[in-house]
């Protein structure tokens, strides 16, 4: 019997075996593996292009970037002896060029202005000034860099004012460029000094309808001013001049400089001392040492331009700039702010540029430098002639012209971003017009005379300002509703609330800061006791409202379900936060007379923007919640849940499992969470564009707005020219974001590994 049975069960055994070697199951099988090496490769391939492509932004950004830190590059090309140099045409006390760098100008001793051809040294014109009868050339001097005004000093003591000009025609479609010779204020000479003695230095300046010369005869200062008027009626011009007495000098001038306000006069005397006189009071300001050495002295000087800071020379090769700038106690005062090093030989000639606060210097040995005042940076020593000769810069910097020994030494320079380095970049900077260094980001200006301000620091320190803000009101919210929703709540409610709040990612940020900006800022800025209060009023109730609870009877208790008790606190939080918004007039009226927004900016002297950090606070932290919750929600839902139970089994509390067991074992996608927060923080660009002030300041300040690197890449990349040095620095701002970026994200995967190697075990 017990064989036919054992037959039995054998035959239908064998009757329901399942064959997997059908040719149906095999073809399944070899689709599957199909799929498998498909996702694979996809994955794979997916994935090395998202690190190529990375890689691909970092290269093109640093390729971008590093022409802003390559030195100048000088070319000398032949020198030119044309015939106009080889015969008697006096020794030459200026030489300039014009725009285009092919018409350069040669004034002489002999009174002449002489145009000749940079490319071949041809002459192409020659101008006698109008010098009165036996007068000879003592002295010449200019106004600020950029001016074509020119003085000559005369040796009866009168001053001729000139200026060149070259315009420009096309003849048959050929460019033609004519030069001249002008005279705004006449032919007639002015007389400077009325003793009728020979000039040894002058200058002047000219400012609207108003010209300054100054000049000296030894130690004695001669200053006069001269107002032109027109008769809108007639057109009639009138002119006025009238004398300006200063306290006279002790020692012989070397040079002299007029402010381009007309405010102060300085007058370099002495071997290296410098005194400075308002010309508003006819006072003398103070006197300087420009040097610390006493062995050394001044020897060439030269306004930078805008004329607000001076370049003085010295005997040993050394460089330096003075401005003037507020002392401790309020006053005005000439003040060393950087100094340059040329080489060891006497300093005899700068030439600043007309459109960058850079300049060149020129040596006795014949050594060129190329310096840059606001990046403190040296851009080229080089020789260029085997002794001094007489220098011209050209307009844009790019061209230059050395006469010595009756020959014309051209060379062409390339100088693309002086005004950039990393002291400029990220250190302090004592900018023209400050009174001291500071952070400063100010890209444009509206005259040609502007210093660039490129530091990036306020720009850093408001990406960072934003992120911390935000993350202030975000990453407790996030992580707290993670913990509670994982954990505590009912998975029917945890279906209904996660998608929502996931949800909200959906929000345009463009959105957010229209709302942020237009509703919030003017609405906090009208209810800030409110808000304030609220801040306080709300965990307090919250705290209250669940001690409330708790000592309830079982009979009500248990009539909500486990894990939805967290729907009776929507009433709770709409009814405080109706109540703390509603008091917000009698909060203000009772505690800070009325308005306290004025009680903070007057009482405790905090500034206070209608758009500032609390408002970015608040939006970009609505805007990062989704992220940082939605990664840390699932990491503390994936804690295994036999941990839990087991460690409920052993007899901790619900609270005791939480807190030593499920958030240790989620530590490493919390940490990841925030992370990710925090870069989506630091990245933001809508928000912060629309919802602060965009002022890069570096104030901590919740009721001061900000500027971050990437609302300053969006706002300012459009109006930048291509391949400019602004434009350079924009993407580097895009760089120092992206490896911000790439290293905060690093050491969150090194601390995440970290810690999910820690608490593997549990």
């Amino acid at each position: 019997m017990n064989d036919l049975v054992k037959a039995s069960m054998t035959q239908n055994s064998s009757s329901a075996r399942i064959d997997f070697n059908t040719p149906e199951m095999q073809r399944k099988r070899r689709l599957r593996a199909l799929k498998d090496r498909v996702t694979r490769w996809y994955v794979l391939v997916g994935g090395l292009a998202v690190l190529a492509a990375i890689t691909l932004i970092f290269f093109y950004l640093a390729y971008v970037v590093l022409p802003l830190f390559q030195g100048a590059e000088l070319t000398r090309k032949p020198a030119l002896t044309p015939a106009w140099l080889q015969q008697e045409a006096g020794k030459p006390l200026m030489i300039a060029l014009e725009e285009q760098n092919l018409v350069g100008l040669r004034v002489s001793d002999r009174g002449q202005a002489l145009f000749f051809d940079t490319k071949t040294g041809a002459e192409l014109k020659r101008v006698d000034l109008p010098l009165p009868a036996g007068t000879q050339v003592t002295a010449i001097g200019s106004d600020q860099p950029g001016s074509p005004l020119i003085t000559l000093g005369l040796s009866n003591g009168q001053v001729l004012v000139f200026q060149h000009s070259y315009k420009i025609t096309y003849p048959e479609n050929k460019k033609t460029i004519t030069p001249g010779v002008d005279f705004p204020y006449g032919e007639q000479p002015f007389v400077l000094d009325e003793q009728g003695r020979a000039l040894d230095h002058v200058s002047l300046n000219r400012n609207g309808d108003s010209l300054l010369l100054a000049g000296s005869v030894g130690a004695q200062l001669q200053v006069m001013k001269i107002t032109r008027e027109e008769n809108m009626m007639t057109g009639e011009e009138t002119r006025e001049q009238s004398r300006i007495v200063l306290p006279q000098m002790i020692e012989p001038v070397k040079a002299i400089y007029v402010d381009p306000r007309q405010q102060w006069l300085y007058v370099i005397n002495g071997r290296a001392t410098a005194d400075v006189f308002s010309l508003r009071d006819n006072s003398l300001n103070g006197r300087y040492k420009l040097l610390e050495d006493g062995n050394a002295e001044v020897t060439a000087s030269g306004q930078l331009v805008g004329g607000i800071s001076l370049i003085f020379g010295d005997s040993k090769g050394g460089l330096s700039q003075w401005f003037m700038a507020r002392d401790a106690d309020g006053e005005q005062r000439l003040k060393h702010i950087r100094s340059f090093q040329l080489g060891k030989a006497p300093v005899v000639q700068i030439d600043a540029e007309e459109r960058r606060k850079g300049f060149t210097a020129l040596d006795s040995e014949g050594q060129l430098g190329v310096f840059h005042s606001t990046a403190h940076r040296t851009l080229l020593v080089e020789p260029v002639a085997d002794g001094a000769g007489v220098l011209a810069l050209s307009p844009r910097a790019n061209r230059l012209i050395i006469e010595r020994n009756g020959q014309l030494l051209p060379l062409s320079l390339r100088n693309p971003h002086p005004e950039v380095s990393l002291s400029a970049l990220w250190g302090k900077v004592w900018y023209e017009n400050y009174d001291a260094p500071q952070y400063v980001w100010q890209s444009t200006a509206s005259n040609t005379d502007f210093e660039p301000k490129l530091s990036l620091s306020p720009l850093t320190f408001g990406t960072l300002k934003a992120a911390f803000y935000a993350m202030i009101l975000a990453a407790p919210l996030a992580i707290a509703a993670a913990i509670y929703t994982a954990y505590f709540m009912a998975p029917g409610m945890r279906r209904k609330v996660k998608p929502v709040i996931e949800l909200m990612e959906a929000m345009p940020t463009v959105i957010l800061g229209f709302f942020a900006g237009l509703f919030l800022a003017p609405y906090l800025e009208g209810h800030l006791p409110g808000v304030f209060s609220l801040f306080l009023v709300l965990p307090l109730g919250i705290v209250l409202t669940g001690f409330a609870w708790s000592r309830l009877p079982e009979s009500i208790r248990l009539r909500v379900p486990d894990g939805w008790e967290a729907a009776i606190l929507i009433p709770v939080i709409l009814a405080i936060g109706w109540f703390a918004l509603s008091i917000s007039p009698q909060v203000e009226s009772w505690l800070f007379g009325g308005d306290m927004r004025l009680w903070i900016s007057n009482d405790l002297g905090i500034t206070y923007d209608q758009r500032n950090a609390l408002v970015v606070g608040i939006a970009m932290g609505f805007a990062v919640i989704p992220n940082i919750y939605s990664i840390a929600e699932d990491a503390v839902f994936s804690v295994p849940r036999s941990l839990t139970l087991g460690s409920l089994a052993l007899g901790a509390t619900p609270w005791q499992t939480l807190t030593r067991v499920v958030i240790l074992t989620a530590s490493p996608g919390i940490f990841s969470a925030l992370m990710i927060g925090m870069g989506r923080a630091v990245g933001e660009t809508m928000i912060v564009l629309m919802a602060t002030g965009n002022t890069p300041v570096m104030e901590m300040n919740l009721f001061e707005g900000m500027r971050t690197l990437a609302a300053n890449v969006a706002v300012e990349m459009p109006e930048s020219e291509v391949g400019g040095s602004h434009y350079r620095v924009l993407f580097l701002a895009a760089l120092v974001l992206l490896v911000f970026t790439f290293i905060m994200n690093t050491l969150a995967e090194l601390i995440r590994q970290r810690l999910r190697k820690k608490y593997s075990s549990l």
